[in-house]
């Protein structure tokens, strides 16, 4: 790419994107050279307006604009009112659970599960208490992965959830075990989420 620095920067930065590597990326920067006005232009508009006004969510995890402000009692993100909350470890996974259409209902996402790079106190685990108490839940679905960390963080939400007045459940058996939510076919994840299993209390 004729050692030019500012390409050289930005092959580095898309390479770090999922399933890109250095040929990828610099087939793209190529694109939107031979593209500036069509492509290139629009795209720095884009990534300047999402870094400014996109961010998570600091009480329900999910995206937001810098326009739609969350309180504990109403996401504004979401206009209706629910009886249950989805608790998933990332938006991919809340966007996978979206898209299967097999639940309507609140998210709530965590960041992250219980394990060495994520303490617990990192998660949003203090404000799901909050709003499963200010919204009226009557049902909290664990929809974390199979994976050892995933478990790990589902035991510690049921635990902290102990002595609410709620029902408990988690995804059924449909989901392999070590398996993130984000990689599940449709199929996997509506049997996952019709046959969820109900946490019973001590």
């Amino acid at each position: 790419m004729q050692n030019i620095n500012e390409i050289e920067i930005l092959v580095k930065l898309i390479s770090k994107l999922p399933g890109l590597g250095s040929r990828s990326a610099k087939r793209i920067i190529l694109k939107m050279i031979n593209n500036r006005e069509e492509l290139l232009k629009p795209m720095v508009k884009a990534i300047n307006d999402l870094y400014k006004n996109v961010s998570r969510c600091k009480i329900c995890g999910t995206l937001k604009s810098s326009a739609q402000v969350c309180d504990f009692k109403k996401c504004s993100i979401i206009n209706k009112n629910f009886n249950s909350i989805c608790v998933v470890e990332n938006i991919a996974d809340q966007w996978s659970v979206e898209a299967s259409g097999i639940y309507n209902g609140y998210f709530h996402i965590l960041g992250g599960t219980i394990s060495s790079s994520h303490k617990k106190e990192e998660l949003l685990i203090n404000s799901l208490v909050e709003r499963i108490k200010v919204n009226n839940i009557e049902e909290v679905i664990l929809a974390t992965s199979t994976t050892t960390e995933g478990q790990t963080t589902a035991f510690y939400i049921q635990d902290a959830l102990k002595d609410l007045e709620i029902k408990i459940t988690k995804l059924a058996l449909g989901i392999p075990v070590g398996a993130d939510i984000e990689s599940l076919d449709d199929g996997s994840l509506i049997y996952a989420f019709k046959n969820r299993q109900n946490l019973l209390k001590d």
